[in-house]
């Protein structure tokens, strides 16, 4: 996911771009924003531009940042488990980096609910656990494969329990040479005061009309007008916007339906006019 890529924040981004090129650039970021204001698309792309802008061959680099797979880009967001995933200790993400990368290409805007659902396990909790945070220590001790940084992007870091987010305190402030944290929360009061005050935080307004309405007809096939309409209700949140959309598109189809339906009904008991009339 590149800069160019992402809606809107363009506060934020030019920030980030800048902090990056100027060589200023923060061992540990928390990225603050409600729902749908885009902030995994943007810690996404910023981790690319920092693996990417230092990389040898940056065409191959950006190839597998794109999909998700860059070695030295690394992912901790809320798990439990499921049918697939039956781990005796708690589950870490490593477990599902297949379902994880599906769900950030089909909904990068989605909140908790919908990556629980999207793992079908939207009637329990999923949390960042201290198992978690071992793992993501024994990964970032580690030198980078290709070189230059490694970027842990911690998602919903709110749901880091007291064991986890104690394990990584001395991680997160004397982090390796060249390794990068961006968590993200929508709730930065429910992270502890001593992760917060190790991260330079980065707080993302929502998203404006004029954007929600450019992404919509941009990546779908609506109007100006139909992508007003949603912009205006969805209040700055972009999944809001994305659930509108499908859901008037179900509703427009059920409708078409149930009224070639009806007309069907009637027609055949001789009464078409009537139900042209109702109609």
């Amino acid at each position: 996911m590149r800069f160019s890529d992402i809606l809107g924040q363009e506060h934020i981004k030019n920030h980030l771009q800048q902090s990056a090129i100027n060589g200023r650039i923060p061992h540990a970021q928390l990225f603050v924003g409600k729902e749908g204001s885009g902030t995994l698309p943007m810690a996404i792309a910023y981790a690319q531009y920092l693996l990417c802008n230092s990389s040898e061959n940056s065409d191959t680099c950006n190839i597998k940042c794109d999909n998700l797979a860059h070695p030295d880009l690394h992912f901790a967001f809320p798990v439990t488990n499921n049918d697939k995933v039956k781990s005796p200790k708690k589950p870490i993400s490593n477990l599902f980096s297949e379902d994880w990368r599906q769900f950030v290409k089909e909904q990068p805007f989605g909140n908790l609910f919908n990556w629980l659902q999207f793992i079908g396990v939207e009637n329990k909790q999923g949390n960042i656990s201290v198992h978690e945070a071992e793992s993501i220590v024994k990964s970032l001790l580690l030198k980078s494969y290709e070189g230059g940084f490694k970027v842990m992007i911690i998602w919903m870091a709110e749901k880091m329990n007291i064991a986890a987010s104690n394990n990584l305190l001395k991680l997160i402030e004397e982090p390796p040479e060249k390794t990068v944290f961006i968590l993200i929360a929508e709730n930065e009061e429910q992270i502890i005061g001593t992760i917060r005050s190790r991260c330079q935080v980065l707080h993302f307004p929502l998203l404006n009309e004029n954007d929600i309405v450019a992404g919509l007809v941009a990546k779908n096939n609506i109007t100006e007008n139909e992508a007003h309409k949603i912009a205006h209700q969805c209040e700055g949140n972009f999944n809001k916007a994305l659930h509108l959309l499908n859901n008037n598109s179900s509703d427009s189809v059920f409708e078409e339906w149930f009224i070639t339906w009806i007309r069907a009904a009637f027609k055949a008991k001789g009464n078409a006019s009537v139900i042209n009339e109702l109609i």
